[in-house]
């Protein structure tokens, strides 16, 4: 972990930095508020041990300012004036800890443990509920349309192997969750199934999240970290939006697919990766490949198996039983009496687009559920676009929310770029930002 110790005494700041480093973390020492917080905005830290009299400044302020930047920064407070009254102030104000000075190491690499234990629950926590919400329902394997129920059939069967899957489609198919359940049905199945969402993160921080780096390899690098690769040794790599990967990073993956080997960022020593690979995109790769945007030869390693999942409104015969099944689980798991759909929501629903497809389905249904006074889904518990014909479209000057009119055009714009580095050229944003916003409107 990264540990920050902010005190003005500079024999505390050394000696907590000795027990830290001593427990196997990262120390780094701040004299003063301003030194904290501004470590804080360039590095991420784990832990943080502040004095509650910091010189002029006040430590409870001091921690308040520093939750600010950092929300799930685990401050431990310690100070020589230790009271109950300021110990309940301290956890009050969202503090992880308190030890009163003076502190033996032991007290230290007793609240690094318990730092470590909480972060480990968090962690299983967030994946639990992850694994909870893309499985939730599980993917129907049975269809009323030929091209999915083939796509699932060749992805089940490939599942059996150790061969690596490229799921295509528009986002919000269910690629995610498909992989998912290849994993499901592999050998690798008791180990873990890791996602790399590939759009949402810069050149640089996707090769770190990747393959690790090492202490030093560039600014912040304070410490040794393993990166997603490693995270999913024995199981599946899952890569989301492959064909946003960047081209100077491609090579490194054609590298894992073919000789099963990677290096950490700033390391020059290979090592052994026994990972399955899934990799999925919305977009067209073969095009990509012709643009001179996506490697020739990584495409046709990730090619090996490919199946498609098309988009919502190209499946209209299982509209109804994704409808019907998304929402029985959401009344179950909200506990609403919530049985059936009017038939004017089932009419809107059919003459609906569904640009964000499956995704776009659930989310409208699990609001209708949350909203629905009774024990039918009428059209007033649906979102404004599916109001009729006049408030479906909107336009500028529309009587709609700001949120509802920039939805509406993120959805037009993606529809008619070529990829989504145009579309966030054309919205004047960056892919990440893209990314973010697609997943908030239920897009991804």
């Amino acid at each position: 972990m990264r540990v920050l110790i902010v005190d003005d005494e500079p024999a505390i700041r050394r000696t907590t930095r000795i027990a830290v480093e001593a427990a196997g973390h990262a120390g780094v020492e701040a004299p003063n508020a301003a030194r904290a917080l501004k470590a804080v905005e360039e590095t991420p830290f784990d832990v943080c041990f502040l004095d509650v009299k910091l010189g002029q400044d006040d430590g409870l302020e001091v921690l308040q300012r520093l939750l600010a930047v950092a929300p799930s920064l685990a401050v431990v407070m310690f100070t020589a004036y230790a009271n109950v009254a300021t110990a309940v102030e301290a956890m009050r104000r969202g503090a992880f800890d308190f030890i009163p000075k003076p502190f033996t190491p032991e007290q230290i690499r007793g609240v690094l443990g318990k730092v470590t234990k909480t972060r480990a629950l968090e962690t299983r926590v967030e994946q639990l509920e992850a694994q909870i919400a893309s499985e939730a329902p599980a993917i129907d394997v049975s269809s009323a349309e030929p091209g999915p129920q083939r796509a699932l059939q060749i992805a089940f069967k490939a599942a059996e192997s150790n061969a690596t899957i490229l799921i295509l489609g528009p986002s919000g198919t269910g690629k995610s969750v498909l992989a998912r359940e290849v994993h499901r049905r592999s050998a690798q199945r008791d180990a873990a199934f890791v996602t790399v969402h590939c759009p949402s993160l810069s050149r640089e921080l996707l090769e770190s999240e990747l393959f690790g780096h090492v202490k030093g390899a560039f600014t912040g690098a304070i410490t040794d970290t393993i990166g997603k690769v490693a995270a999913a040794e024995g199981g599946t790599l899952f890569l989301d939006e492959i064909g946003e990967i960047p081209l100077e990073i491609q090579p490194k993956l054609l590298r894992l697919l073919q000789e099963r080997e990677y290096e950490r960022v700033g390391e020059t020593k290979p090592r052994h990766a026994n990972v399955r690979l899934i990799a999925a995109t919305n977009r067209a790769l073969a095009e990509e490949v012709k643009a001179g945007r996506f490697r020739e030869d990584l495409f046709y390693r990730l090619n090996v198996i490919s199946v498609t999942l098309p988009g919502l409104r190209e499946r209209p015969g299982d509209l109804q039983r994704f409808a019907a099944n998304y929402l029985a689980f959401f009344a179950a798991s909200l506990g609403k009496p919530v049985k059936a759909f009017s038939p004017v929501v089932a009419a809107a629903f059919a003459g609906y687009e569904w640009p964000g497809n499956l995704r776009e389905l659930r989310n409208v249904i699990e609001r209708a559920v949350i909203l629905a006074p009774g024990d039918t889904i009428e059209l007033n518990d649906l979102p404004e676009q599916f109001h009729g014909p006049a408030s479906a479209v909107i336009t500028v000057g529309s009587r709609v929310s700001l949120d509802d009119l920039e939805g509406e055009h993120i959805r037009r714009v993606l529809q008619s770029a070529r990829n989504l580095d145009d579309a966030a050229k054309t919205l004047g944003i960056d892919p990440a930002t893209l990314y973010r916003k697609r997943q908030k409107l239920g897009l991804i």
